[in-house]
């Protein structure tokens, strides 16, 4: 690429070739100053750095055992009170019923979020991860976001890092990236308030890592966050990050604002501005191996051209995924791997399926329950 004129975006392309962290100010120079196609082009320069040309994705399924909440956050379409006609609690049958589901359709991941039940004890939660590692015990589980864990810790009045270390012992496998919207408390007070804050999602997440477990992290924009806003966020993570290392990847969630609050008179995300914020993503998290585009908020055509904007990941099959589309996404419920990887291949990369820990998997044949990772050949039950 041709070195920038701005002589400020002449300085940061430096820095990007060279390997050097870019800072504060850089990142809200690229984002009020840069054009969408140096931003991808610098996003690229650092995808192809650390990932060549793969993407990746997963065979995965997604269970929300409750849509019941005791918190009303601005942005959510998901929550349902206690005795709405829509709010649910899925039995055990149900759980397990979704578990086997997932086996048999020969998925590595379950994919566990929910409302904060506010008549559910901690033990329910537990359970739900007890009884499915005991029936599906290669089925990895990753579960509970940390604004979840902050809600079991007021349940239960125990340390957080207790209750981690009791669900990875009843098999637990990672922590989802979600609950993390946005840091800066200017805004999140607006959209969130009385939900743990952006410390407590920290929290959560270093003692995850310092158990020696891996987690995603998210961000959520294009509501009435600012740049400024965004690019602290950013650098939040990444500050964890070189502490712990614990995170695989990052994902920049779109903003949807059918059936919520916060979304009245706020247009959805232009794909410019999906595109210009994972460049920016990439660009900042020089820590993180992985950023993926979420092909369920993006939608598919955004979340292909993202794999030359600093996304190396696409998600997976995603089956039962509800939470975004009580949002008014329009994207399709489930994605086929047939279709995952001829994405990826228009995209003009290459297609790795991996589990969820980023280890890659090759198939004995299309779609059945045994899979290899490395030398290890596993049978799902």
């Amino acid at each position: 690429m041709t070195t920038p004129a701005d002589p400020r975006l002449a300085q940061i392309h430096d820095k990007v070739l060279a390997g050097t962290r870019l800072s504060f100010d850089d990142g809200l120079h690229l984002d009020h100053h840069a054009d969408l196609f140096t931003l991808g082009e610098l996003a690229n320069i650092v995808r192809e750095r650390k990932n060549g040309s793969r993407t990746y994705y997963n065979v995965n399924t997604h269970l929300n055992p409750t849509n019941v909440c005791v918190y009303r956050c601005a942005f959510c379409s998901f929550r349902a009170d206690l005795k709405s006609p829509s709010g649910y609690v899925m039995t055990d049958e149900q759980i397990i019923g979704r578990a086997r589901e997932a086996t048999a359709k020969g998925c590595t991941e379950l994919h566990i979020v929910g409302g904060l039940h506010h008549q559910l004890p901690y033990e329910w939660y537990l359970g739900i991860i007890q009884n499915i590692h005991r029936e599906f015990p290669n089925l990895h589980l990753k579960a509970w976001t940390a604004v979840e864990w902050d809600w079991f810790e007021r349940l239960t009045k125990r340390p957080t890092k207790d209750l981690l270390t009791e669900m990875k012992a009843a098999g637990l496998g990672s922590l989802p990236g979600g609950g993390a919207e946005i840091f800066h408390p200017d805004v999140r007070s607006k959209i969130c308030d009385y939900k743990a804050d952006a410390d407590q999602w920290l929290r959560v997440h270093r003692e995850w890592h310092e158990l020696g477990g891996k987690s995603n992290a998210t961000m959520l924009y294009g509501h009435i966050e600012q740049p400024e806003h965004r690019i602290d966020h950013l650098v939040r993570l990444r500050e964890l990050q070189d502490v712990t290392g614990g995170f695989q990847t990052f994902i920049p969630l779109a903003f949807h604002p059918d059936n919520n609050p916060l979304g009245q008179g706020i247009p959805k995300p232009s794909g410019l501005m999906d595109l210009k914020v994972m460049a920016v993503s990439r660009l900042m998290l020089d820590n993180f191996p992985h950023i993926k585009a979420y092909w369920q908020m993006l939608g598919v055509k955004t979340a292909q051209v993202a794999q030359s904007y600093g996304a190396d990941d696409i998600d997976g099959t995603v089956v039962h995924e509800t939470i975004y589309h009580a949002a008014g996404s329009d994207s399709p419920q489930e994605m086929s791997v047939a279709d995952l990887r001829r994405l990826i291949e228009e995209a003009g990369r290459i297609p790795i399926e991996r589990d969820t820990l980023y280890h890659e998997i090759v198939r004995d044949q299309p779609q059945t329950t045994r899979w290899q990772t490395g030398r290890k050949l596993v049978t799902l039950n």
